[in-house]
């Protein structure tokens, strides 16, 4: 089995800082990659046999792909400042990306053929909700749902304040059962407001033939190949994480871990 949390490294030629690959992560479907570019520098790709979805996750960029090009979107100073821009890229194409400023970028990944044309997706056509209530609150930013036009990927921006539990109760997407259940790869990429903070997460399966428990620290990311993973954010530190999810149907259906679902049923009387 692979290694399910992958740390942050200093930045390759390319600006490439963290990369998950199907033939790294041990599965099919979702690719997931960062990279810090500085001001000026370009990273240009081919997608091959993948849509990608582009998420301006800090700074300033231009971005040319398929005959469309976007100036100078972005402006988020930290992953905790409002809706991200995003940019979909469908399969057999190429795109490039030249940051105006200190730039981060996440490089989201999943199998497709190019039935879809290239997107902007702005702040204004990112889905809001809050789930959860008392200590178990998130704040939800769908980039890419399964309510709107890809192929394989599906991508979430979630912030957790201090103090709550996020993918809680624990639940998983690890049964190809739809409409019950669907199976889901899934990358985790932690970021901490203060940064020197850490969180915790948990992957485990009924049969605990995984179960492992990370301090996920400031740029880490976690694998969920299969199994329930909820996450928790310490006091004092807000907890965001960027979710890549991908499989052979293209819809989010979870089982909670019934140990746990007690939690969210309605309280009897």
């Amino acid at each position: 089995m692979a290694e399910l949390r992958v740390k942050t490294r200093t930045p390759d030629a390319s600006g490439k800082v963290l990369s998950v690959t199907p033939e790294s992560a041990g599965w099919k479907h979702v690719g997931f990659e960062m990279f810090h570019l500085a001001p000026g520098q370009s990273l240009s790709d081919a997608t091959g046999d993948r849509e990608v979805c582009l998420v301006l996750v800090t700074g300033t960029a231009s971005v040319t792909a398929g005959g469309e090009r976007f100036a100078g979107i972005g402006g988020r100073k930290t992953p905790f400042d409002g809706k991200p821009y995003s940019v979909y890229v469908p399969a057999e194409s190429d795109f490039t990306v030249t940051a105006e400023s200190e730039l981060e970028l996440a490089v989201c990944s999943a199998p497709g053929t190019g039935a879809f044309p290239v997107r902007l997706i702005p702040p204004e056509k990112v889905g809001f909700e809050e789930r959860g209530q008392g200590t178990n609150r998130r704040l939800v930013y769908n980039i890419l749902p399964d309510t709107e036009p890809a192929e394989s990927l599906l991508v979430v921006e979630v912030i957790t304040p201090g103090g709550n539990w996020s993918s809680y109760p624990p639940h998983k997407h690890d049964r190809d059962a739809f409409p019950e259940e669907t199976f889901l790869e899934e990358t985790y990429y932690h970021r901490l407001n203060p940064p020197q903070g850490f969180a915790f997460q948990r992957v485990y399966t009924d049969a605990r033939d995984i179960d492992e428990t990370f301090a996920v620290e400031n740029g880490d990311c976690v694998l969920v190949p299969r199994g329930y993973h909820p996450v928790g954010a310490p006091h004092g530190y807000d907890l965001y994480y960027l979710n890549v999810m991908a499989g052979p149907t293209r819809q989010w259906r979870f089982k909670n871990d019934p140990a746990h679902e007690w939690i969210v049923k309605p309280k009897a009387g």
